[in-house]
């Protein structure tokens, strides 16, 4: 059935007029403005910004706590011809951190080493016996922490107490107590007043590469897009302005790894936008980290051998490919472990890859709509990552339960977590605990807003090009999504592999658009049967075979109304995860149940109609398999009546056990309807079985057929098959709820 993901909250209209004259100046449509008006830009001075940011609008990076202190003592190690390690992290915007730092060394004559931990052998963050080795091993005097370190007690003390110094530049939550580094350069230092609190990592290494430089490095920003839009931190503010220009410099980018990275994914640099970096090139980078040693992303971003730049660009993207076949091998196996019974999902196997267990649980999340625990078990250990709706604060309910765990943190949507495996039901049960002392209430959703209602007819390539003047798109500056009702979808089809993703066509008054749903592929029955369809959607470019056209996004779709399905005939598929109702087997129960499917008919339709009327139905598939046709055969004319009867009056004795079908294709009347009839005749004393054996009451008083109460449950039953075999969905459903006395 058609559920919707989020609780959807549709914007009121409301602008001035004379900010859209404004706005118009500025080459906004009225709807555009009005949608900007609404995000809280309402003055021409925060249009004009918003629109045309520029790069004066940058803070000074001396503002940050300990950039004057970091600075000098870079300055400092390269003067001295000191060994710098910058340490980093192993996803996208580590990656690209570390490399912005390299390149801003190098250009200062830095003698400087990246490594990037190995998520299975070294863990996230600084690790001690790393820092020991560099130290010892490769002259390290100076180590430069990127996109981590705020955590780093142990390692930086290990570092401090050899007389090496550790300058950490982060943007993770700051600890209450932190580490011992010889500068902290954070956005959220308690003890400076940044002007701007969301900096990925690459933001603030961008701001140190900008302090040493002693100017702004455009040709970095590339690098800043990439890690800023990876890392889904807020993009207003500097980080609208960054990703914006870095953008840019990316379409045209000179690093030769990255021209390779966007042949070998098929991407056309000067169409890359957020959505390429969000769904492509991050995707791969973070691929890398998640199954394999990270890298040789760093030679990617930064090196100049054109071989070896594609063969690095080739091995990423085949750990992307080998990344999705983990995902999808992990998600099948964790489905079967899924119990519904359950408020929460503690589900772990062994043998599954760690780096993406999050992902696992993340896709587990979405359609289930309740937290998920992910966890693989080696060595009697189970160890994976956690992910929650906002109605359940997972660390909340875990962070006081320490004593179930080796290792624990988080947030409250995510967590990562060690512990025995002879512990998970406890887990289990502290979740279940959690959520039933808190009366939480699981059928709450994530809001989904809806900045303006669609009109099909009134849109064209035009007006898309004028909501993306509002780009780039990200959190706290979404990407539009609009609402549409009242259209007409012309028809629905599967497309990709294995007919996962579905696409829609769709028609108001003389407009008909395409709308793709990816993952949906399983619901093309729903969409193309289901009527009062409301779509959230977002807008996008279509290009195909030198066209280009406009196709709209789902991003989420709900239903007024029961939703009704008519999946008749032999090949229609049951839908996933939906009590069947068989009515020659053992009921399920259906206390529960939001949908059901109706496979066979009863005997009397009446006990389907109980059914139906005391469930809490929001969708009914009716399959409707009859064992006895009778709306085939009828229920018998008086010329097949009467043609029986003289038949089996010439014999004095007619033994049906053996004689039936001989006497079924006598007569022309099929088998099932001639058993009736004989009933029929029985129940009106014309005849006399015993043991199989029929004789003609030759004596019977006359009687008219319809007197039989067999012919009348029979016409009735006829009806009925006819009703649910060849009548519309909402015919049948109108029947089975229409209050009657309900007859045996």
């Amino acid at each position: 059935m058609i559920t919707s993901k989020y609780d959807w909250q549709i914007a009121t209209n409301f602008s001035d007029e004379s900010f859209i004259k404004k706005a118009k100046k500025l080459g906004l449509e009225a709807s555009v403005a009005n949608l900007v008006y609404q995000r809280g830009i309402q003055t021409e001075e925060a249009l004009r910004d918003f629109l045309e940011p520029s790069l004066d609008q940058l803070h000074d990076p001396y503002e940050l706590h300990d950039m004057d202190k970091a600075v000098t003592r870079i300055r400092q190690a390269i003067e001295n011809y000191e060994q710098i390690l910058i340490y980093g992290d192993y996803d996208a915007d580590g990656m690209t951190s570390a490399s912005i730092v390299k390149e801003a060394l190098e250009q200062l004559g830095a003698e400087c080493q990246v490594y990037l931990p190995n998520r299975f052998t070294d863990g996230y963050g600084p690790n001690a016996s790393v820092y020991k080795y560099f130290i010892e091993n490769q002259g390290i005097s100076l180590i430069v922490t990127v996109d981590n370190g705020v955590a780093g007690h142990e390692a930086i003390e290990l570092a401090q107490s050899m007389g090496v110094d550790v300058i950490v530049t982060d943007h993770h939550s700051m600890p209450e107590v932190l580490p011992d580094a010889y500068a902290i350069v954070h956005p959220e230092h308690p003890e400076a007043e940044y002007p701007f609190k969301h900096l990925a990592g690459c933001g603030v290494a961008f701001k140190l590469a900008t302090a040493l430089l002693e100017e702004v490095q455009v040709e970095l920003l590339d690098l800043v897009a990439i890690g800023t839009i990876a890392d889904m931190v807020s993009l207003t503010d500097e980080n609208r302005i960054l990703v914006k220009y870095g953008l840019s410099v990316l379409k045209n980018t000179q690093r030769i790894g990255l021209q390779e990275l966007f042949k070998i994914a098929g991407i056309q640099e000067n169409e890359v936008d957020e959505e390429t970096v969000g769904f492509q090139i991050a995707p791969r980078l973070n691929a890398l980290g998640r199954l394999d040693d990270p890298n040789p992303a760093i030679e990617l971003l930064t090196g100049f051998d054109e071989e070896e730049a594609r063969d690095i660009a080739l091995m990423i993207n085949q750990k992307n490919e080998e990344r999705k076949e983990i995902v999808q091998k992990i998600y099948d196996e964790a489905k079967t472990m899924i119990d519904l019974n359950k408020p929460v999902q503690v589900l772990a196997g062994e043998g599954w890859n760690l780096g993406v267990l999050g992902i696992v649980a993340g896709r587990l999340l979405e359609e289930l709509h309740q937290p998920v625990i992910v966890l693989n078990i080696e060595n009697d250990l189970a160890k994976g990552s956690a992910r929650s709706i906002e109605a359940v604060d997972i660390f909340e309910a875990l962070d006081p339960h320490r004593d179930l765990f080796v290792a624990f943190g988080g947030h409250a949507g995510a967590a990562g977590m060690t512990l025995e495996a002879s512990k998970l039901e406890a887990l289990s049960q502290v979740l279940v605990a959690y959520i039933e002392d808190n009366q939480v209430d699981l059928s709450t959703k994530n809001e989904l807003f809806l900045d303006e209602e669609l009109s099909l007819p009134d849109l064209t390539l035009e007006t898309l090009k004028n909501f993306e003047k509002l780009a780039p798109f990200g959190m706290d500056n979404k990407k539009p999504v609009f609402y549409l009702k009242d259209f007409k979808i012309e028809n629905a089809r599967t497309m990709g592999a294995g007919n996962t993703h579905l696409k829609l066509k769709i028609s108001q008054a003389d407009a008909v658009f395409e709308v793709v749903a990816f993952g949906l592929g399983n619901l093309a029955t729903e969409f193309s049967q289901t009527k009062n369809l409301e779509l959230a959607v977002t807008l996008s470019v279509n290009k195909w075979n030198g066209q280009t056209s406009l196709q709209l996004m789902l991003v989420d779709a709900r239903v007024n109304g029961i939703q009704l399905f008519n999946i008749r005939g032999k090949n229609a598929p049951l839908p996933e995860n939906v009590p069947v109702l068989r009515f020659s087997e053992e009921m399920p129960n259906l206390e529960k149940s939001r949908a059901v499917v109706v496979y066979d008919l009863p005997e009397r339709l009446n006990q389907l109609k109980v059914i139906i009327q005391q469930g809490h139905f929001e969708a009914i598939y009716f399959k409707n398999e009859i064992a006895q046709p009778y709306y085939l055969t009828g229920f018998g004319t008086r010329d097949q009546f009467a043609k029986l009867y003289k038949t089996i009056y010439q014999f004095p004795e007619f033994d049906i056990r053996y004689k039936l079908k001989e006497l079924a294709a006598y007569l022309k009347i099929d088998p099932i309807l001639l058993i009736k009839m004989i009933q029929i005749f029985e129940e009106l004393d014309f005849v006399t079985i015993q043991d199989g054996v029929m004789q003609v009451n030759k004596k019977a008083e006359k009687k008219a057929i319809e007197n039989s109460h067999i012919y009348q449950e029979l016409k009735k039953t006829v009806k009925e098959q006819e009703l649910m075999a060849l009548g519309t969905v909402q015919e049948i459903y109108d029947y089975l709820i229409e209050k009657d006395e309900f007859s045996n």
